[in-house]
C-alpha cells in the first residue's frame, strides 16, 4: 500500500506590475502611460505645482508585501517632461520563508526630471527583502532619488535578527556608470552593530541628485540641525547624501531639509512637498 502524499503547503503572493510614461506638451507635462496588472496603481495625477510638475503617488493595496510576492515598476519621463513620484506610507516587508522582489527601471530623456520620493521602506525581522533598481539618464535629464530603509520595528522591540535585506542599485547617463551599489544585510549581522556598519542605529538611509553645488550651499546641507548622523559628498556630477538614525522619521525629515536647500539650486524650482507626507 502506498504511503499517503504529504500535503503541498501553498503560499499565496501577489505579483504585481505598473508601467508609467510622462510626456511634456506645451507647458504641461502629461501622463500618456498608465498600465497596471496586480496589486499596484498611481492615485490621480496631481499638479501641485503648476502644470509643470505632474505628480503620482503609488499605492500597493495590500499594504504589505510577503514571500513570494513580485512588484515591478517601469516609469519613464519623456523630453522636457517633470514627473515626482512618491507613497502614501511605509512599504512593509513581512517576515517570510521565501524572498520577496521589487524591481524598478526608471527612464529620463534629455530634458527631463525625475524625483522618486518614496516613503520609507520597513523590513521586518524574519523578512527575506530583494530590492534593485535601474535608473537610465539621457544627455542633460535630472534627477533626485532618495531611499529610507528601516530594519525591524525598535518601538515593538523588534530587532533586524533573522532575515535578510537586499539592495542593488545603478544609475547611468548615457550608457554610463553614474552610480554602482551593492547592499546585503543579514540578520544578527556583527554590521548591524560595529562602527564600521549601522553602529546599532536601524535606519539608514540616501539620497543621490544629479548635477554639483558650490561650497557655501554644502556647508548649509551639512549645518541642516537634526539627530541624526549624516553627511554629504560631492561627486563628478552626483551629490550623494547619507545617513544613520534611530527612527525613520528622522531621517526622513533631514532628507525632506536637505531637498528644501538643493531642490532651488539643483531643479530651479522651490520645495513644495506633497500634501500626502501631512496625513
Amino acid at each position: 500500500m502506498n504511503a499517503p502524499l504529504s500535503p503541498i503547503l501553498f503560499t499565496p503572493s501577489w505579483h504585481a506590475e505598473l508601467e508609467l510614461g510622462y510626456a511634456r506638451s506645451g507647458e504641461h507635462t502629461r501622463p500618456v502611460m498608465r498600465r497596471h496588472q496586480g496589486p499596484l496603481r498611481v492615485q490621480k495625477h496631481l499638479y501641485a505645482e503648476g502644470p509643470e510638475v505632474c505628480q503620482h503617488i503609488i499605492v500597493h493595496p495590500p499594504a504589505g508585501i510577503a514571500g513570494g510576492d513580485s512588484l515591478n515598476i517601469n516609469a519613464s519621463v519623456g523630453a522636457g517632461a517633470w514627473a515626482q513620484l512618491t507613497s502614501p506610507g511605509a512599504a512593509k516587508w513581512y517576515r517570510a520563508n521565501s524572498p520577496a522582489y521589487q524591481h524598478v527601471a526608471l527612464q529620463v530623456a534629455a530634458g527631463a526630471t525625475l524625483e522618486w520620493l518614496p516613503q520609507e521602506t520597513i523590513v521586518y525581522a524574519s523578512a527575506q527583502a530583494e530590492l534593485s533598481t535601474r535608473i537610465e539618464l539621457e544627455r542633460d535629464a535630472r534627477l533626485f532619488y532618495w531611499d529610507i530603509i528601516a530594519l525591524g520595528r525598535p518601538a515593538a522591540g523588534e530587532r533586524f535578527d533573522a532575515g535578510h535585506f537586499q539592495a542593488h542599485l545603478d544609475i547611468r547617463r548615457d550608457g554610463q556608470p553614474l552610480w554602482h551599489e551593492r547592499q546585503r544585510i543579514a540578520g544578527a549581522d556583527g554590521l548591524l552593530d560595529s562602527p564600521i556598519g549601522l553602529a546599532g542605529q536601524p535606519v539608514f538611509a540616501t539620497l543621490l541628485v544629479s548635477g554639483e553645488i558650490d561650497a557655501e550651499l554644502l556647508e548649509r546641507c551639512r549645518a541642516v540641525a537634526s539627530p541624526v548622523r549624516g553627511d554629504l559628498t560631492q561627486l563628478p556630477g552626483l551629490l550623494v547624501a547619507r545617513c544613520l538614525a534611530g527612527e525613520a522619521l528622522q531621517a526622513r525629515a533631514w532628507l525632506i531639509e536637505l531637498w528644501r536647500l538643493l531642490r532651488p539650486a539643483l531643479l530651479g524650482r522651490e520645495a513644495v512637498p506633497p500634501r500626502i507626507w501631512s496625513t
